[in-house]
């Protein structure tokens, strides 16, 4: 049997508040905009917000789940981090930049780049 992760959601309290900061992280409009589940088609990968309290759910923020995304320089991984509330500092890991910032509704994200 083969796997394949095609897609996660992240829990957030206020949608508008969430698609706004997506769509200028990902500098992409929204795919799919609902009150309670929208979702971002990313390069072929479904990240979905989740607006959990409409369905009476509970959650917990922060770093229990650690969505990674790429980007292509550590220039641009810079530019995207500017403004944001970083948990985890630019970092060199082996051949990658590394960093974590915060996201509009408490979720830890990180974003990486490759080191040349």
């Amino acid at each position: 049997m083969e796997f394949h992760i095609n897609a996660l959601y992240l829990c957030v309290k206020n949608m508008e508040r969430a698609i706004k900061f997506y769509e200028e992280l990902f500098e992409q409009k929204v795919t799919q905009k609902d009150d309670i589940y929208s979702v971002f088609d990313v390069n072929g990968f479904r990240l979905g917000l989740f607006a959990f309290e409409k369905t009476d759910e509970s959650h917990t923020f922060g770093s229990n789940c650690l969505p990674s995304i790429s980007v292509e320089s550590i220039d641009y991984l810079k530019e995207k981090l500017n403004g944001k509330e970083i948990c985890f500092p630019v970092t060199r890991i082996r051949n990658s930049w590394v960093a974590e910032f915060v996201d509009s509704e408490g979720n830890h994200i990180e974003i990486t780049a490759p080191a040349k």
